[in-house]
This record gives structure tokens, C-alpha cells and sequence, in this order.
């Protein structure tokens, strides 16, 4: 149930942050699941082993860095699942610092 909720939560997140951020579009509320799934499985399983790969840049750069692999990783959303599109790296940075925003937002309304 727990994890339905997330779901739920973090599809509502990408709709509501795809109308903020310009060059970032998502055709159904289908779509912005399929996203949400997504982008939850590559937080769980590939997001983990990117960041300790990435720690000694990470470490200089006062973690800022994150910011480039978040953006990456809308990207490769972007381009496996049908219906999302983001026009640049810089938009997908955005989206992805919009998107965890609205989706704490979310969160604390929740609960």
C-alpha cells in the first residue's frame, strides 16, 4: 500500500512540475505513472551504485554533482518511455530539481 502511495504521489509531482518547467512534456497522466515507476526503479537500483562511483567528484564539488546525475537519469527516462519528452540536459536538471520539490511538498500533505 505503501508503495502505491508513493507511486501516486510521485505521478502527481511529475504532472504538476511538467507545467512548470518549459521543454518538458508528458501527454497523459498514464504516462506521468509510467514515469514515476520509472524513475523509482532507477533510484533503487541504479542510483545507489552511480553515487558511490561518483563520490570523489561528488565530494569536490560539495554535492552539487547530484544535480548531473538527477538530470541524467530524467534523460534516460525521457527516452524509454514513450509520451515524456525533455528538449535539454539543463531542462531536465530543472525538472528533476522541480520535481523533488513538489513531490516533498506532496509528501508532508500526505502524511
Amino acid at each position: 500500500m505503501k508503495f502505491l502511495v508513493s507511486i501516486l504521489i510521485n505521478s502527481v509531482a511529475v504532472v504538476i512540475a511538467s507545467y512548470f518547467v518549459p521543454n518538458v512534456s508528458i501527454s497523459s497522466y498514464f504516462t506521468a505513472i509510467l514515469v514515476a515507476v520509472f524513475l523509482g526503479l532507477i533510484n533503487t537500483f541504479i542510483k545507489p551504485i552511480v553515487k558511490v562511483l561518483s563520490l570523489p567528484i561528488n565530494v569536490l564539488t560539495l554535492g552539487l554533482f547530484s544535480l548531473v546525475i538527477n538530470g541524467f537519469f530524467i534523460l534516460l527516462t525521457s527516452y524509454y518511455v514513450a509520451g515524456f519528452k525533455v528538449d535539454g540536459f539543463l531542462y531536465a536538471v530543472l525538472f528533476s530539481v522541480v520535481l523533488s520539490f513538489v513531490s516533498g511538498v506532496l509528501r508532508i500533505f500526505i502524511r
